[in-house]
């Protein structure tokens, strides 16, 4: 995978699918600036407060490079790509397609307990200027246990294997797929300072062998566990990375 510039967004992102890109990382004298909603909004008028918000800040749209959503339930492979499509149309809406790509990276995952009732808007992240000598500020955008490019069921790595044997091999294909993107942006583990896990399956034998001894000083920050669901139906374990230098919280 390539880097594609985004001379109005300041950022450089990885091509992925439809959707979403892979990750984006900031120019430099920029930085990817993280930002949650305390309380998540139903996704489009998640959209209206991030326009809202980088108005709010002077950023145009385009800034934006990273969104996080909470889904019901998990979707089907079809139902996925309805979702996508609606997803992506306010993309376009926004003019933020680069050369008819899609730039900006997404995790979409679904709580198990106390599930939204309609997708919604959990954060966000995007770029504005920043100190020069700032470290390299990027995000990973979520993936399961899939291979790069492709939303085929027939594809799911270990597909319908919940053993513990099962999920640590979906779990050490997750991890060597963020491995290669974080490569792919220009970092490595030590910019990374957040790790999130998404899946309903123990951790106790697969996190300090297969996550914690391959992060390397990113260890020092610890890893999120979510209790969640990767949003499509038979995929059990998902990840994402930022390395970010300013988190907001938004009301």
């Amino acid at each position: 995978m390539s880097l594609v510039y985004h001379p109005e967004g300041n950022y450089r992102f990885l091509p992925g699918i439809a959707p979403y890109s892979c990750g984006a990382v900031s120019f430099p004298g920029f930085e990817i600036v993280h930002a949650v909603f305390q309380q998540p909004l139903p996704y489009r008028e998640g959209f209206a407060r991030i326009a809202g918000h980088l108005a709010a800040v002077a950023r145009p749209k385009a800034t934006l490079c990273g969104v996080e959503l909470r889904s019901p339930a998990p979707f089907s492979f079809p139902g996925f790509a309805v979702f996508n499509g609606e997803y992506a149309a306010i993309l376009r809406e926004w003019g933020l397609f680069v050369n008819g790509i899609n730039p900006v990276a997404r995790t979409n995952v679904a709580p198990v307990v106390r599930p939204p009732a309609e997708p919604v808007l959990y954060g966000f992240s995007y770029t504005r200027p920043c100190d020069h000598t700032q470290p390299l500020t990027f995000v990973v955008a979520g993936a399961g246990e899939l291979p790069e490019g492709i939303l085929a069921a027939d594809s799911i790595v270990a597909r319908g294997d919940t053993s513990p044997n099962g999920i640590a091999t979906k779990a050490v294909f997750v991890m060597n797929l963020m491995e290669r993107r974080l490569l792919g942006l220009g970092a490595d583990w030590s910019l990374v300072n957040a790790i999130d896990v998404y899946t309903i399956h123990s951790l106790d034998s697969i996190l300090p062998e297969l996550v914690l001894n391959r992060v390397g000083p990113a260890i020092a920050h610890g890893v999120r566990w979510h209790y969640t669901r990767p949003p499509i139906t038979d995929i059990e374990f998902e990840m994402d990375l930022r390395g970010t230098r300013t988190e907001e919280y938004l009301n």
